[in-house]
Formats: C-alpha cells, structure tokens, sequence
C-alpha cells in the first residue's frame, strides 16, 4: 500500500480483469456498477474490461451509455479505451440491431475511429472491413489509399470488396501490386472469376498458385461443380488427392454433389470408402452421400446409410423422403415424415415440400390434404406458393379439377407457371379442352425471364396440339437470350 503505483481501483481492476476473461461477464458487469457505491471512479484501465463484457453479452445500449460516461471522465483519447470502444460498435454494426445505426460515414464506429489518436493497422483494417461489409467500396478504397502501413490483411479485404461488387479488374490490379501474397490472396481471385463465370481465368490462378490449401482445392472443385462441370471436378479432386492434400467435408460434399449429376455411382463409392469416421462428419457430407446413392439409382443403399447416422438432422430427413418419392416408394416416404416428428425433430418448408410431392406421386390425396393444412396449424410453417402447388398436382393427377381450381383461385398467391402446368396435366386426365384453353391463356400472360417458365409453357403448347404456338414459345426464350438454368445441388 505504501508504493506510489498502488491506487485504491487497482485490486478493483484486477477482479474485474478476471471476470472479463474468465466470466461470468454479467459479474464483471455487476462489480463495475459497484464502484460509485464505494466512492471509486473507473479508470483508463476498468472501462476496456466492462465494455468488451458488452460487446460479448451483446448489451450494446450499455456501450453508448460507457461511452457517454467515458466522454465526461475525459478518458476517451486513451488507446485501450477507445480501442474499446471502437470494437464494441463494430461488433454492434454487424449484430441484429444493425438496422438502428447509421452506417458509412456517420456509423458510431466510424466516429470513435476518426477520434482515435493511435491507429494500428489491426484497427484500420477493422474499419476497411466494415465498409467493404456495409458495399461502399469507394470509401473502403479512401480508407485503404489512407493506411500508412497496408499488411496483407489490408490488400485481402479491399480485393474482396471489389470482388463482393463485381470489380474484378480492380480487383486483378490490387492483386498484381500485392508487395506479398498469401493462400487467401489467390483463392479469392479463383473464387472471384468463378463465380463470374470465367473458369478458365480461376484455373489459371489455381495453376499458379505457389503454395495450395485444402481452401484453394475446394473453391475450384465446388465452382466446377457449381457450373456442371462435374467431370472436371472429378478431375481435380483426382489430382488432389495424388499431391496428398487432405480432404475435408466441404470437399467430399462438392465431388458426391458432382457424382450425383453425372449418375457415377462407382466414382461416388470410391469416395465413400476414403471418408473416414463420416457419421461424425458435419451434416453437409452425410446428406450428401444420401443424396448421391439415391440420384444414382441405390436407394437402398441410400437408406442404409440413413438409417446407420444415429443422429440424423432435418436435411437428412428431407433428403430421404424426396429420395423414396422420386423411386416411388411414395407410402415409406410418407412413413418417414411422422418417423420424423417422432424423432423430436420439426419438418421446415423444405421438409413440407418433399412430403407433399411423395403424396402427389403417390396419389395420396387425402394424406396430402392433412399435411398441408396441418403446416400453420400444427407446426407454425406458413405454407409457400410451392406446397400450394404440390397439392394442386396432386388434385390435378387424380381428377379433381374442380377443387383444384378452387384451391388456385382461394390460395393467398398468384399463380405462377407451374400451377398452371398441373391445372393443364388434370385437363388431360379428364379431356377437358375447355379449361384447357383457359389455362393456356392465363400461362401466357405471364412475363419471366426464367427460362422455365417459356419451357414449361411451350411444353403446354405442344401437349395439347398447338405446335406454332410452342414453337413461338421457344423463339421468344431465344430472342430474349433465357438459357435453361442448369441444375443444382443444395450441398455445394
């Protein structure tokens, strides 16, 4: 007590030190409040350890209140209490509450920045972040320009907010001027020109590259797979595992993703046996070897698997009840959706969907008629337009045009091409010509650029014997520059 650096905060400090890193963080809270009641003022050394207790317990309105407090004490211009704070409103821009606070210029963040005295870069790049976070890329490239010492981190976040806006250019130059590259440097530019579209460019990057992760392998495989081009990523994930680089699930999640477009259920074994303890694996790789053993035509196979993962999560369920529709074994199907809720588990949109087409291939009609006005009630899930339409085909297969057109007319959405599309499939099944061209009339009043739309609707044409008017269909989808979209896997 007799030494000049004792002051009667420090013991105070050092507890509430402990509870910062330690926790529980509501007791360093709970402590800091206790100070006035004992006559002590919180110093430069207190603020920082109760408002990084803030910034993780996510009591941002505390913060500003610290903040007010710490203007007054006359301690803001120290480095660790404004660091500090400056943290706080960071974490606090990219929590929920984002919405309330002003971003750019004029953010909380960005005015204790411009107040701070010392900058490390560690803190200029939290700002560059944040404005390549919030899409103004002029001001993170006024920021970054500002920086008196760029470290790689700074050049990586502002070649990612060109890349986030589609600068590329901007973004090839920053990477040529790159006194030092690191892995994330280039597999940011493979991604970037990947998912522009140009491959060719991201395999050049690839090729380049002077020291590959297991990061690097995966964005090159998964834009191959992304863009259907399946052997190539079977290609690349050949060679990768030829060079030694481990796998890890994301790899193994994009390679079965592509086996499963191409229907090579040998190449998609082989991978099966390579993963190692996959029922512990993350949720990606196990629906996607369930996947894969389906859409290759095992889905026995497919449900082994299922039923071996012990703790299977909702995306295995969906994946499994899609899977027995589509080999129309559409009553298991059914059968494994109440399983599910047996399970504990509660069915998503997605889940709804799955069961909803099992029915329809099924010809369940009455099943799928509990199902689905049993979603909002009984499991809170609003149904979307895609259920109402699983069930319009379902009414549709099995003759019930009349309540399927009632069900069109009364549900809370427009329909849209694909409804129409059912509607037409039950006129066929009744040779109801008339409300055939009713159909056909209403189709054609809608106005997409997807190409499934002018498809579908030149396939109604055709199927009812109007052949320039499907013919026309096509032309107006080639005039317009629509490409058929390819298909795509949910696990990549």
């Amino acid at each position: 007590m007799g030494t000049p650096f004792y002051s009667q905060i420090m013991p105070w400090n050092i507890m509430l030190r402990g509870y910062a890193f330690n926790g529980p963080l509501q007791d360093c809270m709970s402590l800091f409040h206790e100070l006035p009641r004992r006559g002590l003022k919180p110093d430069n050394y207190s603020f920082p350890y109760v408002l990084n207790s803030c910034s993780q317990l996510g009591l941002f309105r505390k913060g500003q209140s610290l903040h007010c407090q710490i203007l007054k004490s006359g301690l803001g211009s120290s480095f660790e209490v404004s660091k500090s704070l400056f943290s706080l409103y960071i974490k606090m821009q990219a929590s929920s509450e984002v919405d309330i606070w002003n971003k750019g210029e004029s953010s909380d963040a960005r005015k204790v920045f411009d107040d701070m005295l010392v900058k490390p870069v560690e803190v200029w790049n939290q700002m560059l972040y944040q404005s390549v976070c919030d899409g103004n890329v002029s001001s993170a490239r006024e920021l970054f320009d500002s920086i008196p010492e760029k470290d790689v981190i700074s050049w990586n976040t502002m070649i990612s907010g060109y890349t986030r806006v589609g600068k590329l250019s901007k973004a090839r130059d920053l990477f040529e001027r790159m006194p030092e590259k690191n892995v994330v440097s280039w597999t940011s530019m493979i991604g970037a020109y990947a998912d522009a579209g140009d491959l060719e460019t991201a395999r050049k990057f690839f090729e380049k590259m002077p020291c590959r992760n297991v990061v690097s392998w995966n964005s090159m495989i998964s834009s191959y797979t992304k863009h259907g081009r399946f052997e190539e990523a079977l290609n690349l994930f050949e060679q990768m595992q030829l060079e030694g680089i481990v796998s890890d699930e994301y790899t193994f999640a994009s390679v079965l993703s592509a086996c499963s477009h191409l229907g090579a259920l040998d190449m998609g074994k082989s991978i099966h046996y390579l993963i190692q303890d996959w029922p512990q694996l993350g949720v990606r790789v196990r629906t996607a070897l369930i996947d894969m053993y389906a859409k290759c035509g095992d889905i026995s196979g497919a449900f082994t698997l299922f039923i071996k993962i012990k703790k299977n999560d909702v995306f295995c369920w969906n994946v499994m009840i899609k899977s027995l529709a589509i080999h129309g074994r559409t009553k298991e199907a059914i059968k494994i959706f109440f399983l599910m809720q047996k399970d504990g588990l509660k069915p998503n949109d997605f889940t709804f969907t799955s069961v909803l087409f099992a029915c329809s291939h099924g010809g369940l009609v009455e099943e799928g008629r509990k199902i689905l006005y049993g979603m909002e009630t009984d499991f809170g899930v609003r149904p979307k337009i895609e259920h109402f339409g699983c069930f319009v085909d379902l009414l549709s297969r099995n003759g019930r045009l009349e309540e399927a057109q009632l069900l069109v007319k009364e549900m809370p959405y427009k329909p849209d091409i694909a409804i129409w599309g059912a509607l037409l499939g039950g006129c066929r099944v009744k040779g109801d010509l008339k409300l055939a061209k009713r159909v056909i009339e209403r189709a054609t009043e809608l106005e997409s650029k997807e190409s499934g739309v002018h498809v579908l609707l030149s396939n109604i044409h055709a199927s009812v014997g109007q052949w320039p008017e499907a013919l026309d269909a096509r032309e107006k989808m080639e005039e317009s520059k629509i490409t058929k979209k390819l298909g795509s896997s949910t696990f990549v």
